[in-house]
């Protein structure tokens, strides 16, 4: 299995556009996102996103956080922890919390997960995004399943 990482925050006319430009700004705005639970297969490896055909169905994890609330301090985290046997991903989100709080948490949390299914940890990887809102504004973190019919062939 190979994913990417991937992350974004922007502002918008309105939440869903704020959201949408997140989104783009993560290079994954082209594409249909479905929501998937947080498992990955053994030796799951990690790889830079290739640029997605537009309109593709791509499967993600995705933290995701809006707000219309100037001066609000956004946060999305993903923590993903990979073993030979299989992964675990989880997805945090909060409103002015401290960052490093929030990513310890989502570590604490994949870590539990891990060791319920007495899996050692080989990588552990945390990735947030954060935006203080100025009028509308959306942060968003995301892991993205990357298969071969989804890379688009155009540079």
């Amino acid at each position: 299995m190979r994913i990417a990482i991937v992350s974004g925050n922007a502002e918008g006319p309105t939440e869903l556009n704020a959201f949408d430009n997140a989104l783009y700004e993560a290079e994954i705005g082209d594409v249909n996102l479905i929501k998937v639970s947080s498992m990955l297969e053994e030796n799951t490896k990690v790889e830079r996103l290739p640029k997605l055909k537009a309109g593709s169905m791509v499967n993600c994890v995705l933290s995701s956080i809006t707000s219309d609330k100037p001066n609000d301090k956004l946060i999305a985290c993903i923590a993903v922890a990979i073993g030979d046997e299989l992964g675990c991903v989880i997805e945090k989100s909060a409103v002015n919390e401290d960052i490093e709080k929030v990513k310890e948490e989502a570590v604490k949390m994949v870590r539990y997960m891990m060791d319920k299914r007495n899996v050692e940890i080989k990588d552990l990887i945390v990735e947030e995004a954060h935006h203080t809102v100025e009028e509308k504004g959306s942060a968003i973190a995301a892991v993205v399943y990357i298969r071969d019919d989804i890379i688009s062939n155009r540079n």
